[in-house]
């Protein structure tokens, strides 16, 4: 049986062996020097303009348009109708994704990653978790709810830290 520090020193090696590229090249709505708790591009805009309400009620990856936005905890989110940004308004904490859209696993392994809003789930506690990629996703998924409870431990530790300090 793995202990804590050799499970967690398995998982960072799982996802270095993925490709130093997913790692080192900044994605679309990653800042590596912010000291952001939330995961934006250049525009404030979260989930690189999907849908947060989608995941839960089309349960697939939605482009949100700019004309139907709302804003909430320093993101702007975009949504596919009016009907889905009045869903998020009257309840946002149901829909937005945890850890600021940063990737769960990466949280869980004290590291601040961008997070695919193709690599995403809504976990048993009904909650939108996005990880850096597919591949990191299908490890996170081999215990998601022992990787949240880690990740939800590590967060306030980690929400304030640049990515580029804390995955140093």
């Amino acid at each position: 049986m793995f202990t804590m520090n050799k499970r967690t020193s398995f998982a960072a090696l799982f996802i270095l062996a993925l490709g130093a590229s997913t790692l080192s090249v900044p994605a679309f709505a990653y800042d590596e020097n912010s000291t952001a708790a939330v995961n934006v591009d250049a525009h404030g805009v979260a989930l690189r303009g999907y849908d947060p309400v989608a995941y839960f009620t089309v349960k697939t990856p939605t482009a949100g348009q700019a004309q139907f936005s709302a804003r909430h905890a320093g993101m702007i989110f975009h949504f596919a109708s009016s009907a889905n940004r009045e869903m998020f308004k009257a309840n946002p904490a149901k829909y937005a994704p945890q850890f600021g859209g940063f990737c769960a696993m990466g949280v869980a392994l004290e590291k601040k990653l961008d997070g695919d809003p193709q690599a995403w789930l809504v976990a048993d506690d009904g909650k939108l978790y996005l990880n850096v990629n597919k591949d990191v996703q299908k490890k996170y998924m081999e215990n998601v709810k022992g990787n949240n409870e880690t990740a939800v431990q590590n967060w306030p530790g980690l929400k304030n830290k640049t990515p580029k300090t804390a995955n140093a």
